[in-house]
């Protein structure tokens, strides 16, 4: 893993960061001041277990993590650089945590205006179909899985019901790649892509956590969505432009992966990227209010009618 001290370089050309955090550039600071930025990545858990499912985060990765994974620090951590949607979400590692975690997420959601709910599946849960209308008929929306944590491989045969039941009324999104498993790879990902042509899907991390030769190899310019967690400060600055320019940049999400990250911290990383400043507001904000505007529903057009 590289050293974080170098990652930290926050001075650049043409951005200066002030003290506060606020980047002293016109268009995002229009951005925080009108409240327009949407994090498509955030984990969330209940506050009994959040202090022990984040150190277990932190201990597999061997980072220190920046967020406690709570719902009031989440919100806290937000609000230094003003989001107004955060996308939360929680994994299921067990099929009988399904209906639990989603009703969690569905209380967050109902709790306050700017969540927007994403709820989980598993590959041995029973009756898919009929726990995605639910999750569909209480306003959820989207579905987050991650194959590594979960143990599933994206493309093996156990996984289909659930790309099935869920393309054309749910986004998909998942964690991409691993240093030391495969259950993540790109190229499984690029089988289902291939598969489920009418699947939206959202590839966390740029297509795939140092797999991103892969993700260039076989996701970069296909029809799916990428992330920016957990990249930035991984990869140089040229490298991820030419990521994000050659897949394209409508098709290129703000997320933070917090509790991993700060909202702050990850803001800062991607402003200090040769983006412009239509780039930013697409990434930012307007990409994803296209993506869920696909998908509509009473509560977040409502929402975001209100951020507006």
């Amino acid at each position: 893993m590289p050293k974080l001290g170098r990652m930290f370089n926050y001075k650049r050309k043409r951005y200066k960061i002030i003290e506060d955090g606020i980047m002293e550039n016109d268009i995002v600071r229009k951005k925080i001041e009108e409240g327009k930025i949407i994090d498509i990545h955030n984990h969330i858990f209940p506050d009994k277990i959040a202090e022990k499912a984040v150190a277990s985060t932190g201990n597999y990765y061997g980072i220190p993590m920046a967020g406690k994974g709570t719902v009031q620090d989440l919100l806290e951590s937000g609000s230094k650089i003003r989001v107004s949607k955060y996308v939360i979400h929680s994994t299921a590692t067990k099929p009988e945590q399904v209906k639990a975690i989603n009703d969690y997420i569905l209380s967050v959601q109902a709790s306050n205006s700017s969540f927007i709910g994403f709820g989980t599946l598993h590959p041995k849960f029973d009756n898919i179909e009929h726990e995605v209308e639910r999750i569909v008929s209480l306003d959820i929306r989207g579905i987050k899985l991650h194959p590594d944590f979960q143990r599933f491989y994206i493309d093996d045969a156990e996984m289909m019901p659930i790309y099935s039941a869920i393309q054309k009324k749910l986004p998909l999104l998942i964690h991409m790649g691993d240093e030391n498993l495969e259950f993540s790879e790109p190229k499984r990902l690029a089988k289902i892509l291939d598969k489920f042509p009418d699947l939206t899907v959202i590839a966390a991390h740029l297509g795939g956590y140092s797999a991103w030769d892969d993700s260039v190899k076989y996701l970069v310019g296909r029809n799916v969505y990428f992330d920016t967690s957990s990249s930035l400060m991984f990869i140089d600055k040229e490298k991820s432009m030419k990521i994000i320019k050659t897949h394209g940049v409508e098709k290129i999400l703000f997320g933070s992966d917090y509790p991993m990250w700060s909202h702050k911290d990850e803001l800062i990383r991607l402003c200090n990227l040769d983006l412009t400043s239509r780039e930013l507001e697409l990434i930012l904000y307007e990409n994803a209010t296209a993506l869920f505007q696909k998908f509509k529903s009473t509560s977040y057009e409502k929402n975001i009618n209100e951020s507006k």
